[in-house]
């Protein structure tokens, strides 16, 4: 498919969920930047909202206080993501009874990119969980979660097939995963193509897309490359002539985001995760065009306690 096709029935936003993904804040700048970002977003009642996590007990911390702040000051459903980089089986456990102390229940169950990178060879914590479909046995262990996990429409780029890709996921299904979220990608033929692979291997679970707003075509290209997804020529000319035009290659890619969902619905597609790289522009505005509407917040369930 060289590129989609845009057009949108009146009542086609009520029939679409979207969830949307956050990193958890290194800076105060940053931190206002995100929060400025859920609040611009919440009236849109996403389904849940995922923090992501990395290796290191900062950025655990991170996360755990910004999953903490989502719960207690707003609507929103917050999903805390665990990755199995440099954590023993005891750390990760650790992590998950601190998540659900504070009433997570949602969870994103990763293996997680290595310490250097995306691209860099992965290695095992020798006393630690292998693989995202061991942390999603060990949710399962502790608590009857909600379980996210990843999908691979391109596959992995450290698979060396399909068919072992595929496997994977069957495991984490099988371990208890709830739903799989999928990579990043550009070209709806290759999702259709990977969910009948899926279904054809007994996986039954929503295999929901992963939708990235082009934020900025070149840092996308170069990410894209590590991360085995594929940029199709017709999206890179979209963009042409507007690396120092900000506010039409914002408009670009709004329309191109939109494109793409409205032709996955055309297809039976009804969930979509964004990944908004703690901006909310791109995300409300690809949501508005799809016929989502914002709603006044509802009040959190902690602030009459608060």
């Amino acid at each position: 498919m060289s590129q989609f096709r845009f057009s949108r029935r009146p009542d086609i936003g009520d029939k679409i969920r979207v969830s949307f993904e956050f990193f958890p804040p290194k800076t105060d700048e940053m931190e206002a930047r995100l929060w400025e970002t859920v609040k611009r977003l919440e009236p849109l009642r996403p389904n849940f909202v995922s923090v992501t996590y990395g290796a290191g007990g900062s950025t655990r911390e991170r996360t755990a206080r910004t999953v903490a702040r989502i719960l207690g000051e707003t609507s929103l459903s917050p999903a805390a993501h665990l990755t199995c980089i440099d954590a023993s089986r005891e750390e990760a456990d650790n992590v998950i009874r601190q998540f659900a102390s504070l009433g997570i229940t949602r969870f994103v169950a990763l293996r997680g990119d290595p310490a250097a990178g995306a691209g860099t060879r992965y290695q095992p914590h020798p006393d630690g969980y292998a693989n995202g479909a061991e942390m999603v046995g060990a949710l399962k262990r502790h608590g009857d979660f909600d379980i996210s996990v990843s999908a691979y429409p391109e596959k992995h780029p450290e698979s060396p097939d399909f068919a072992t890709d595929i496997d994977m996921l069957k495991r984490k299904v099988d371990n208890g995963a709830t739903r799989a979220i999928t990579q990043f990608f550009f070209d709806n033929d290759i999702y259709e193509r990977y969910v009948e692979r899926v279904r054809r291997a007994g996986i039954y679970i929503p295999i929901v897309p992963g939708i990235l707003p082009v934020h900025n075509i070149a840092q996308v290209a170069s990410f894209s490359g590590r991360a085995g997804a594929h940029v199709p020529a017709w999206l890179r000319e979209r963009f042409e002539g507007l690396e120092s035009d900000p506010q039409t290659h914002a408009l670009v890619a709004s329309a191109v985001a939109a494109e793409q969902v409205l032709d996955l619905v055309e297809r039976g597609v009804g969930d979509f995760h964004f990944y908004t790289m703690n901006r909310s522009d791109l995300a409300f505005a690809v949501c508005h065009m799809i016929g989502i509407r914002s709603h006044k917040p509802e009040a959190s369930p902690n602030s009459a306690a608060a």
